[in-house]
């Protein structure tokens, strides 16, 4: 869903032109998020439970429209994607997401919310100990970090306005994540309902006038490649097999975890995931789609991550191309805003009250959240205008992370798979360790161009391998020994 490969760094903007009704409309956007996320805030109660997760009273309809909007941001990758290789982004970026999300939902939503947590590290600490949930805080935090969705906003914001790049990124930012100092995870939870509505009605007006236009499935076919009508897209198998390992994040999706706590019963948790399911894939089919449109009827871009924007230029009158930017904005806005404030209470919560011994102190913990949230922010905002690209940032972080945080966490919930804290630590540790280092290590020994990984294969299956190896050596100790 939000693991798309994105190339940025050195292209120029394309020439769009949107009509003052238009730039009107997007205005109002901004205006009107700004608005949801301060009246939430003014519903807010005291102490840390509210805070950070809305007093757990997340109802089946919020928990749908906030889950399915953060989990969906990377709106310019997909657009690029599905340009360049067709239906194939619904198998990469949509299936392996979806039957995670089927097994979370149905072994894992309501183990979740019955813990009455409010984080992954938290779950850390309560099932191994102190040290292990602060290291599973800082891969949480790296795990989180939003810079990418803080480089795109700016990207689009600068296709909109025509300013300079880095003004765009600072204020964008500071609008997506300004009513989240006051108003924490409820405000958070208003905004994305709004933006899910948005999200959704500007791609069904692209694909609606895209319909209208050209004609249906014979159009397509007729002025697109064979290839990109396949599944595969021209990919080959193994290519393909790492993105669904890559879709194990959403076992450790801390999104999915700090939702699951927040509603108001497991039951909703469960049902609120596999609803989410089907609504990802009516946006999938949307994206897709308009993917699929752009290349027909624009077949020889140079710059397919704007794939999006100019088929809007061929296909959309006023307002309804408003509409659709407004749905753009709205889909990294939503990623952009949660992650911020997951990253903040990492900080916050996870890192710095653990630290201070004060992780239950409702008062410093909501001090330094607040804290961290202007340094999530700075640091993203400062790492994307440092290095202005995304290419494959979502997947590094998924094959360094990953493996680190999957197999003691999943293990946490249940009883049987539980292991010793220090092995819990070291699968923690070795697993990011070992992948990270075959990733370095492949791209210093890179052979014209391309990574040589250790033993040939992707860095995030020999991490992988070692934490199960802790783990096994954690189960061959007596269970909830340290």
């Amino acid at each position: 869903m939000n693991n798309e490969q994105l190339h940025i760094s050195g292209i120029q903007s394309p020439m769009v032109h949107l009509a003052p009704l238009d730039i009107i409309l997007i205005i109002l956007y901004f205006a009107a998020v700004i608005f949801i996320g301060f009246r939430a805030a003014r519903k807010r109660k005291s102490g840390a439970d509210d805070y950070l997760l809305a007093s757990r009273t997340l109802t089946l309809p919020m928990f749908v429209a906030t889950l399915v909007s953060t989990w969906y941001g990377g709106i310019l990758g997909v657009g690029e994607y599905s340009y360049r290789f067709g239906i194939s982004n619904w198998i990469v970026f949509g299936v392996p997401y979806y039957i995670f999300a089927f097994v979370f939902a149905i072994f894992l939503a309501k183990k979740v919310r019955a813990t009455n947590l409010f984080t992954i590290p938290d779950k850390l600490e309560q099932a191994y100990d102190k040290r292990t949930a602060i290291a599973g805080g800082i891969l949480t935090f790296f795990l989180v970090t939003p810079a990418a969705y803080v480089l795109m906003l700016g990207i689009l914001a600068q296709l909109i306005f025509g300013v300079d790049l880095t003004l765009c990124i600072v204020i964008t930012t500071f609008l997506t994540v300004v009513y989240l100092y006051k108003g924490g995870f409820r405000s958070d939870v208003w905004a994305n309902a709004f933006e899910f509505v948005m999200m959704f009605l500007g791609f069904g007006l692209v694909v609606i006038f895209s319909f209208t236009k050209f004609g249906g499935l014979d159009y397509i076919r007729s002025h697109v490649s064979p290839t990109q009508l396949t599944w595969h897209g021209g990919h080959s198998l193994e290519y393909i097999a790492v993105w669904f390992f890559i879709a194990l994040w959403t076992l450790v999706d801390p999104a999915f975890h700090q939702r699951c706590y927040a509603a108001k019963d497991g039951t909703t948790a469960k049902r609120g995931i596999l609803i989410s399911v089907l609504f990802w894939f009516v946006f999938d089919f949307m994206t897709t789609t308009a993917g699929l449109y752009a290349r027909a009827s624009l077949p020889t871009l140079s710059q397919p991550m704007y794939s999006y924007p100019l088929l809007a230029e061929v296909t959309l009158p006023t307002i309804a191309k408003g509409m659709f930017y407004i749905g753009m904005l709205a889909t990294i806005m939503s990623t952009l805003s949660s992650l911020t404030l997951i990253s903040a209470i990492t900080i916050g919560k996870d890192i710095v009250g653990r630290w201070k011994n004060a992780a239950q102190d409702s008062i410093i913990v909501q001090r330094w959240t607040k804290i961290g949230l202007v340094f999530s922010a700075l640091f993203s905002i400062a790492l994307a205008i440092i290095i202005p690209s995304v290419v494959g940032i979502w997947y590094t972080i998924g094959s360094c992370i990953i493996p680190g945080l999957l197999v003691p966490v999943l293990a946490s919930y249940f009883d049987r798979l539980k292991i010793p804290a220090v092995y819990a630590f070291g699968a923690m540790v070795n697993g990011c360790f070992i992948s990270t280092a075959s990733l370095i290590s492949g791209h210093i020994n890179a052979y014209h161009g391309v990574p040589t990984y250790w033993f040939g294969i992707e860095p995030m299956y020999p991490g992988l391998f070692f934490a199960l190896f802790w783990w096994g050596l954690g189960k061959l100790e007596k269970p909830h020994t340290t």
